[in-house]
């Protein structure tokens, strides 16, 4: 059961993780969110923005969970990383800012031929209080890593770039 909502604050469209997912002391299980975003492999959602239609491959889950930029991530921001997987339906209509970068690397000729595009998005996770209670929602802002495939869709390739708005955290 998908609970993530959308919200509006000042003026900007944020995506609400309702719940945490994946969490830990130490490390995340990203085998656990590799499973998770499995299932989402072969839908595709629309950027209202742009009305550009992106799916989600197989590559998907092994890119997200095991990219260099995945395994530089520590503390808050992989917490973050690994719950966002909940919010990527929301997190893609709600993109924004869509840039063009050609591609550069060969391994990538094939699946990345028209190049690469990247939107911003936007998404919040719950902050609790010892009691269990929410007590606010940290926001993060991301990159939408989006490849042009030889076939002319755009596929979902990784978010990146996850950085924590210090100075804008949500009330409950």
């Amino acid at each position: 059961m998908n609970t993530n909502v959308i919200i509006y604050s000042m003026g900007e469209k944020i995506v609400i993780i309702n719940e945490i997912k994946f969490k830990g002391k130490r490390a995340v299980n990203w085998n656990d969110v590799r499973l998770y975003l499995r299932k989402y492999v072969g839908d595709a959602y629309t950027v209202i923005d742009t009305n550009d239609k992106i799916y989600i491959g197989a590559d998907l889950p092994n890119e997200y969970t095991g990219s260099n930029y995945t395994y530089s991530l520590k503390g808050t921001v992989a917490k973050a990383k690994a719950n966002a997987s909940q919010g990527i339906p929301e997190m893609i209509k709600i993109a924004v800012g869509k840039h063009y970068r050609e591609n550069n690397e060969e391994k990538h000729n094939r699946n990345a031929k028209y190049g690469w595009y990247r939107y911003d998005s936007k998404f919040a996770i719950p902050v609790y209080k010892d009691n269990g209670i929410i007590d606010r929602y940290n926001v993060f802002h991301a990159s939408l890593l989006v490849r042009h495939d030889e076939n002319g869709r755009f596929y979902l390739y990784d978010i990146i770039d996850i950085k924590k708005e210090t100075s804008n955290p949500l009330g409950s």
